[in-house]
């Protein structure tokens, strides 16, 4: 897998770029750099040819998006400290990248993961397997089994020392084993500062699916933030992906909107799904 996008600051504002996702991503932006922030975005995004920029902003802070030509996608409530919603927003600079070629599939989707809401499984873990922190001696089994679900990913994942790297900061690796085996995979991002966590990069090897190691790991990650005084669990999903969108819905999650063709995921443009939960 490949990964060729590029992670920058632009004052206090975290930024990536790059064709791989064929766009800029704010990832974490500053009040303060407003407005500045806007011109450096449709700047690089206009010099580099990309078709969408990509932005998290708090609610306060929309409107001066919106008058340049952003739409709002998505609302997570609780966003910052438990207060404040970030409201998810697009700019297309091609106006094909907004048109979802899917519809019917992802909406089917969002149907049957909503039958589902609430009605989570079990916690146990089956016998002969344990869950329990990833460490650094993980990071080699960690990224092959990335490497074997995700053709391609945002972020390079399938690189050990990018797992190793991301360790040693605000990124939490939670693994199932069996034995020595690394049968499934899951993190979360947390945000100390606003109090909020992206619970991300589910993944189960080929050999284990089916036995609810999604689920498992996204109970016990919730548990873990909770204690740590995190107010807010949120995820970035692909939506046209039936199983982890039905996780989320099992757990008491709600959905926030859909951003279409977001993200290089499993070898292509997909539209992806937010869905929050407050804990």
């Amino acid at each position: 897998m490949t990964q060729n996008d590029h992670v920058l600051r632009m004052g206090n504002s975290t930024i990536q770029h790059g064709h791989f996702n064929n766009r800029v991503y704010v990832m974490k932006m500053a009040p303060e750099d407003i407005p500045g922030i806007l011109r450096y975005a449709d700047d690089l995004a206009r010099k580099e040819g990309y078709s969408k920029i990509f932005v998290k902003v708090p609610e306060s802070s929309a409107e001066v998006f919106a008058s340049e030509g952003y739409i709002p996608e998505a609302t997570v409530p609780f966003f910052y400290r438990g207060c404040e919603p970030a409201v998810f927003m697009g700019k297309y600079l091609d106006p094909k990248r907004k048109e979802i070629s899917d519809t019917t599939k992802t909406a089917n989707v969002l149907s049957d993961a909503f039958c589902h809401a609430g009605v989570r499984t079990r916690h146990t873990i089956p016998d002969g397997f344990s869950l329990m922190h990833a460490h650094a001696g993980d990071a080699n089994d960690i990224a092959a089994l990335f490497g074997t679900v995700f053709l391609t990913y945002p972020f390079p994942i399938s690189d050990p020392d990018y797992i190793r790297e991301t360790m040693q900061g605000s990124i939490r690796y939670f693994v199932i084993k069996k034995s020595h085996i690394v049968a499934a995979v899951a993190s979360c991002e947390i945000d100390a500062g606003s109090q909020n966590a992206e619970v991300t990069d589910f993944a189960t090897s080929p050999l284990f699916r089916g036995r609810g190691f999604a689920g498992l790991l996204l109970h016990t990650m919730e548990t873990e933030l909770k204690k740590e005084g995190i107010q807010l669990a949120y995820t970035i999903c692909r939506a046209a992906f039936g199983p982890i969108n039905t996780v989320f819905a099992e757990a008491g999650y709600e959905f926030g909107g859909m951003l279409p063709n977001n993200t290089n995921i499993c070898g292509e443009l997909e539209s992806m799904n937010v869905w929050y939960k407050k804990l």
